[in-house]
């Protein structure tokens, strides 16, 4: 006796074939930008008014330069009140990260979420040709990952393994 199932038609998944989520599909690319001129008190308001942490730090040819981040704005904020300079007396060229770790936008987002944890960072620019085109965050990879829920990860997961 040959038993029906109710359900349609199913898309067969080979094992075999991970799901693609690339970083470039979930990166943000309307970023806050910073310039190295601007001062370190421009930056603080930016930073309050946008509701971000930190931003991405580019010459007037786009190209990356620097990040600057709350914990940049704070050490400044600290030294500023110990040698009792003004706050707008800094600018983000003197205050920024130069030594700035970007990610490949056609990394996979798994290989993107280990990149994360080794690293302890909260963000990743991605640059192309030079050229600042995006940003990945962690909160990117959590939204990337809940578009897979459902779907077999194992063969995708295993790389990192």
């Amino acid at each position: 006796m040959a038993i029906k199932s109710f359900q349609g038609a199913r898309k067969q998944q080979n094992a075999n074939e991970p799901t693609q989520l690339k970083v470039r599909d979930y990166m943000s690319t309307k970023l806050i930008t910073f310039k190295p001129e601007q001062t370190v008190q421009e930056v603080v308001e930016a930073l309050i008014r946008n509701k971000i942490s930190g931003g991405p730090v580019v010459n007037d040819k786009q190209e990356l330069i620097g990040i600057i981040s709350e914990g940049d704005c704070l050490k400044q904020l600290s030294e500023s009140r110990y040698y009792n300079m003004p706050l707008a007396h800094d600018n983000v060229e003197l205050r920024m990260a130069r030594d700035v770790e970007t990610i490949d936008g056609n990394m996979d987002v798994f290989d993107a979420a280990n990149k994360f944890l080794q690293s302890k960072r909260r963000r990743f620019p991605i640059v192309e040709n030079g050229k600042l085109v995006g940003q990945i965050s962690q909160k990117d990879i959590l939204i990337a990952a809940l578009e897979l829920k459902g779907e077999n990860w194992n063969s995708t997961t295993k790389r990192g393994s």
